[in-house]
């Protein structure tokens, strides 16, 4: 942290030296994740500069080091042509797709009347049919394709071919004449089997695959459960179109989890801490505004209970208890499902014995908890009668609440709505309500 301070403050003094020599020597050994977490700190101006100075391979791969919004600002007034010359020339396709979908629909067709290279240009153009959330919407062009009839001279001599333009070479791909996926070319079999009449006989054939319509989830999972370093994507008929790389599905899984853990914590869209205060109030604000609908349908409840609480107002004492302790177990029932919905340990299709199993656990967790605070209350609460009155509520409230929180998820999954939207203040604010009812009417059952 220190460094980067030291680096930061060099940095700047470069910049407004206007020494070019001595900034590309200052970055030229940094990698550009560090050289972008720079840029995050510098004005727009000294952000330009440093950009327009750098080798342009790294300046292309910082700027996919950044977030949208900083890409944004070094880019905002960068004519199309130089952006297409310096950028989208240089990067892999799947990243130059990303960053072109970021620019307006003319920038876009301008961008890439630009690009030299009419092969990456076309590849780019594919790229972009296919929708974001898709396993389309995520792979790349880049990567060597070998046809099984080839011998193995021949197949050597085409790799070399095509690996001129690639950076990173993880799997050589087998085709047959008709682009179909059949298999994969170890690098070892090219070294221990030099005189092999066809690649065909020495492949390892049906390589795992994804399908281009493949929905995002669904890549993530395949990766965790194969534990694999890239993965090539087949159209409907299985003729071989892209492959995906780790790092992508890694910065895939990261924003799932991200938008997960903010859906669940009551934002209703994608927000940053950089964001302007109009952007986050628009993402809090609706959740908020059903919580205070949530809060209004609470107190007109309790009022049409109003007389009886004002005959015994300890009935009121045991409000936050019986509210509190229900929205904490719809969450957590909640909590367990929508991760097994994620990973893919758990589908619509063996919904009921998990769903079996929190009736028995909520059943569990509510005898240990009722009793407790009946033996508390027993020594320290109001009457008897009350005990029994705030224990069997409890009771009911924790079973209700274990059973509710692992049924939603599941019938949000199967109408195709994010089961994420299931935990936090969706969950609390209907176990508030329903809990107080539950509440009220044993009360009123047992006491009056």
């Amino acid at each position: 942290m220190k460094e980067s301070l030291e680096i930061d403050k060099q940095l700047v003094a470069l910049i407004k030296e206007d020494n070019e020599q001595a900034v590309k020597e200052l970055l030229e050994e940094l990698h550009p994740a560090d050289i972008a977490e720079l840029l995050q700190d510098l004005d727009d101006d000294e952000a330009k500069y440093v950009v327009a100075h750098l080798d342009a391979e790294i300046a292309a791969d910082t700027l996919m080091e950044l977030d949208e919004d900083d890409r944004h600002r070094l880019l905002e007034d960068m004519p199309n042509k130089d952006i297409a010359k310096h950028f989208v020339e240089h990067l892999d396709t799947d990243d130059a797709v990303d960053l072109i979908q970021e620019l307006d629909k003319e920038d876009q067709e301008e961008v890439l009347s630009h690009v030299d290279d009419v092969e990456q240009a076309g590849s780019i153009i594919d790229l972009m049919q296919y929708p974001e959330d898709t396993a389309g919407g995520l792979m790349g062009k880049e990567m060597i394709v070998v046809n099984e009839n080839w011998s193995m001279p021949e197949c050597v001599k085409r790799m070399r071919e095509q690996a001129e333009d690639m950076d990173e070479i993880f799997y050589v791909y087998v085709v047959d004449d008709d682009k179909k996926l059949r298999g994969i070319l170890p690098l070892k079999m090219l070294i221990t089997n030099p005189s092999a009449s066809k690649i065909k006989h020495i492949m390892e054939p049906d390589p795992i695959s994804v399908k281009a319509d493949e929905p995002l989830d669904e890549v993530v999972l395949t990766f965790e459960k194969y534990d694999l370093p890239v993965m090539p994507v087949v159209d409907s008929i299985g003729r071989l179109v892209g492959r995906i790389t780790f790092d992508d599905v890694m910065d895939e899984a990261r924003e799932q989890t991200e938008r997960d853990y903010q859906m669940a914590s009551g934002l209703s869209t994608d927000v940053e801490t950089s964001d302007n205060i109009w952007e986050q109030t628009k993402a809090r604000l609706p959740w908020l505004l059903i919580g205070m609908l949530g809060g209004i349908a609470n107190s007109w409840l309790l009022g049409n209970f109003s007389g009886d609480v004002l005959k015994n107002a300890a009935i009121a004492l045991f409000i936050p208890l019986i509210g509190g302790t229900g929205g904490n177990v719809g969450i957590q029932s909640s909590a367990i499902v929508v991760q097994g919905l994620a990973n893919g340990s758990l589908d619509i299709k063996s919904a009921l014995p998990q769903i079996v199993k929190e009736l028995i656990l909520a059943i569990i967790n509510a005898s240990i908890i009722s009793l407790l605070v009946f033996t508390y209350n027993l020594f320290f609460g109001p009457d008897f009668k009350i005990s029994v009155a705030v224990s069997a509520s409890l009771f009911s409230v924790i079973v209700f609440a274990a059973v509710f929180g692992a049924i939603v998820p599941l019938m949000l999954e199967r109408l195709k709505i994010d089961p994420a939207i299931a935990t936090g203040p969706f969950i609390t604010i209907t176990n508030d309500i329903i809990g107080m009812m539950i509440y009220m009417m044993v009360c009123m059952a047992l006491l009056y």
